[in-house]
Formats: C-alpha cells, sequence, structure tokens
C-alpha cells in the first residue's frame, strides 16, 4: 500500500488529475462563452448570420464554428498554462533552489579526514613510535 501511495501522491500524478478537472470545467465556461459572444461577433462580420457560414454549390461550410473552436483552444491552453503551469514551475523551482544536494562521504574520505586531524593535533610523531595519538581532553 505504501508504494501505491506513493505512486498516487507522486507530484506528476497530482499535477495531470488538476489540469484535467480544471481543464474539463474552463473548457465548457469558454464554450459558453464562444456560443455567447464569439459566435454572434463572427455573424456580424460574415454577413448576419449567426456562426457564420456560407454555401457552394449546395454545401454549407460553417467557418464560424471553426473559428470558435480555434479561439476557445487558444483560451483554454493560455488558462491552463498561466494558472497551472507557470505556478507549478515556480514553486518546483524554489523547491529545488531551498533542497542542496547531500553526498555522504564514502569509508575512504572518513578515515583520510580522521588521520588528516590526528595528524595535525598530534605533531609530528617520534621515528619508529606507532601513530600518534592525541591527550585525553581534559
Amino acid at each position: 500500500m505504501k508504494g501505491f501511495k506513493d505512486f498516487l501522491f507522486r507530484g506528476n500524478i497530482v499535477d495531470l488529475a488538476v489540469a484535467v478537472v480544471i481543464g474539463t470545467a474552463f473548457q465548457k465556461l469558454v464554450e459558453v462563452f464562444g456560443t455567447s459572444f464569439i459566435n454572434p461577433l463572427i455573424g456580424l462580420a460574415g454577413g448576419g448570420e449567426v456562426g457564420g457560414t456560407f454555401t457552394v454549390n449546395g454545401q454549407t461550410f460553417d467557418w464560424g464554428a471553426f473559428l470558435t473552436a480555434v479561439i476557445t483552444f487558444v483560451i483554454t491552453a493560455a488558462v491552463v498554462y498561466f494558472v497551472i503551469v507557470v505556478p507549478m514551475k515556480k514553486f518546483q523551482d524554489r523547491r529545488k533552489a531551498g533542497v542542496e544536494e547531500v553526498v555522504d562521504p564514502t569509508t575512504e574520505e572518513l578515515l583520510t579526514d580522521i588521520r588528516n586531524l590526528l595528524a595535525q593535533n598530534a605533531g609530528p610523531a617520534p621515528r619508529g613510535a606507532g601513530p600518534a595519538v592525541p591527550p585525553p581532553p581534559r
């Protein structure tokens, strides 16, 4: 269960779920905006027909619906980008900036540091004597 919980609460899964929910809700809002405001504006530009259509040899081309869909997509993408992507990127950058990568020293590095500290505190060792041991603390 712990692995499954970690998977669910990993940043990418939560981001994706939020984006889908907000994107779906916002898409409906933009769709209504397109139907209520953009289609009549296109109709005015296209000669008064609501939705903007033209007919050639009996075939009707609904360029107003296509233009409305393009505008809906651009508005939805812009809002998702500026409301979700940009703040999340700033949050992740702040999180990365505050966390320094800590690398544990190897055993060899630790032993080298201990040897150097012992040598520094004891001074030069007499010839033939074993390693110098620092005096006990007082």
